[in-house]
């Protein structure tokens, strides 16, 4: 896992259409995706940071789209082509973050679990914009509210 991780880190050109790469990508998204549905079950939402710079992100989130409705989302409404300009320029904004335009897994609805039909492939200021107005404008207090954090099984070791 480790050394898939450095080659994830590497300049997307160096791998074409590699399906191992794509394997890798979609591995971690998930990874990703099980981690932060946990934290949501685990810590009140309004008491969530993601990151040191949630108070700029959700600001400058809301500047750029005052009347986006984060509880449920879709593809049609966050990539139309009108969309998917604004969302650029926004992410341009925090490019000096690491990870900024990495691929993240983000929940539909945010009433509801990980799951392939409550799932939207977004880059991660996207998902950390959208998840941090989620956590304060109590749109994740259900999700946290009615499920219980999974509780990893012991390693049996032979």
């Amino acid at each position: 896992m480790q050394h898939g991780a450095s080659m994830l880190s590497r300049p997307a050109d160096e791998f074409g259409n590699d399906s191992m790469v794509e394997e890798m990508w979609a591995a971690k998204a998930l990874e990703h995706a099980e981690v932060h549905f946990n934290l949501l079950t685990s810590v009140h939402p309004s008491q969530l940071r993601l990151t040191p710079y949630d108070d700029q992100i959700y600001a400058t989130f809301r500047q750029d789209f005052p009347d986006l409705q984060v509880g449920r989302l879709s593809d049609d409404v966050l990539k139309s082509a009108s969309e998917k300009l604004k969302w650029r320029q926004f992410a341009e904004k925090f490019n000096k973050m690491d990870d900024y335009s990495y691929g993240t897994l983000m929940r539909a609805d945010a009433n509801k679990e990980f799951s392939p039909d409550n799932s939207i492939f977004v880059f991660r200021v996207q998902f950390l914009a959208i998840e941090i107005a989620r956590n304060r404008e109590g749109a994740n207090d259900e999700i946290h509210n009615t499920h219980k954090p999974v509780k990893k099984q012991p390693q049996n070791e032979a």
